[in-house]
């Protein structure tokens, strides 16, 4: 049983704060990093003090997603709810200590206070989850940090009510829940008002990542997919086995902005199979689900969703050789695309996309996105993203 003495519940709020603390840090760091337009490992583990890692695609997905951060489209990358839970577990850890101080001494509106409040990480801990399983399909180690920090100090704050019994607790007015109230609002939305009046202007940046030099293809067309209110003409060079393009897709998808656009589809796969500016495969078998692709016709968009869908799967069966690959589409999709993958003629296609992509000097890299004949720059697709569009296309935001 719990006494009035007992220190065992200030103890593990605190541990649970400490713990969201440092998880929350290394969120809002890795965060704030990218804000020079670079590229950062990123830290993504269970273990508190784990170094940054490049080998880290959930968590760069959750930090790319619309839901890691608010006001993306007034500045760019948005502010990072990270900085929020930042502030509320240092109130939180800063109030468990004085509990732990005090003891028995420590009046019984200040435990109920700290059970009410020491709920809510764990609550929008539950939200986010749930953001993480449904809408990413996977969860982020420093996230799933916090979540467990979350639990722990609920677990605490509310097992402080269990230390209530007996006399002796000092009264004090309401009026101090007030007061706490506004102390805790006031230290989470500090560290994000900072962060906010700190964000450099990107906006000089936009427009210096290059132009198509032949915005026409002169043999061949681009595979054509249209959104089902598409206002906006975009060219997307894209390989459907390239994780990043895939995480890409989703963000588009995510943000409500794929069905506004007009895509032109340049297959670019990093395949030295069909694609000679490399010299050794990135994604062995890219240019046959490249030519799955072309091949879709009024099934594309299906074509290329399923292989970003299935894509860990096609890309163990690329590696395991083309026929292993060639029967997995034929499975889904049937004969007579895979008699078309087959087909001299698509071969053609592919190379005239290909060729395109070496007239213009293309960087051999994807995704790549054009709207009109401007690149946009690659770190405007991730964190940027959003911003990047109210800038140069703001009707795909409406």
């Amino acid at each position: 049983m719990l006494g009035p003495s007992s220190r065992f519940p200030a103890t593990l709020s605190l541990v649970g704060c400490l713990l969201g603390l440092l998880f929350a840090s290394y969120s809002t760091m890795d965060y704030a990093e990218h804000l020079d337009r670079g590229l950062h490992d990123v830290h993504c583990s269970f273990i508190p003090g784990a170094p940054p890692t490049s080998e880290a695609e959930a968590c760069r997905a959750a930090m790319y997603s619309p839901y890691s951060a608010l006001f993306r489209e007034t500045m760019w990358g948005g502010v990072p709810i990270s900085l929020f839970a930042l502030g509320a577990f240092a109130f939180l850890g800063g109030f468990a200590l004085y509990l732990w101080l005090a003891r028995e001494r420590a009046p019984r509106i200040a435990l109920g206070f700290f059970a009410g409040v020491g709920i809510t990480p764990l609550l929008v801990s539950l939200v986010m989850l749930t953001i993480s399983v449904t809408k990413l399909g996977h969860l982020c180690k420093t996230c799933v940090g916090i979540y467990i920090s979350s639990f722990v100090l609920a677990i605490g704050a509310v097992s402080g009510l269990f230390t209530l019994k007996g006399p002796g607790r000092p009264a004090l007015s309401f009026l101090f829940v007030i007061a706490w109230l506004m102390a805790l609002g006031l230290t989470t939305l500090v560290p994000a008002a900072v962060y906010a009046a700190s964000v450099p202007d990107e906006r000089p940046y936009l427009n210096k990542c290059g132009a198509l030099k032949q915005p026409k293809m002169s043999a061949g067309a681009p595979v054509k997919i249209h959104g089902s209110r598409a206002i906006q003409p975009v060219m997307f060079f894209e390989d459907p086995l390239c994780p990043t393009c895939r995480a890409f897709h989703e963000r588009l998808l995510d943000e409500g902005v794929f069905e506004r656009l007009d895509v032109d589809l340049l297959l670019f796969p990093l395949d030295s199979e069909c694609n000679w500016m490399l010299e050794s495969p990135i994604h062995p078998g890219a240019c046959i689900v490249s030519k799955a692709v072309i091949c879709g016709g009024d099934r594309t968009r299906q074509v290329l969703e399923w292989a970003y869908d299935e894509q860990v799967y096609l890309t163990r069966a690329g590696k395991a050789g083309a026929n292993v690959l060639r029967a997995a589409i034929k499975q889904r999709w049937g004969d007579d695309l895979l008699r078309c993958v087959d087909d001299r003629k698509t071969d053609v296609i592919l190379n005239q996309h290909l060729h395109f992509a070496s007239d213009n000097s293309i960087p051999v890299s994807t995704p790549q996105m054009y709207l009109g004949t401007k690149r946009v720059c690659d770190e405007d697709t991730d964190m940027g993203l959003r911003f990047a569009l109210k800038e140069l296309a703001p009707e795909v935001l409406k």
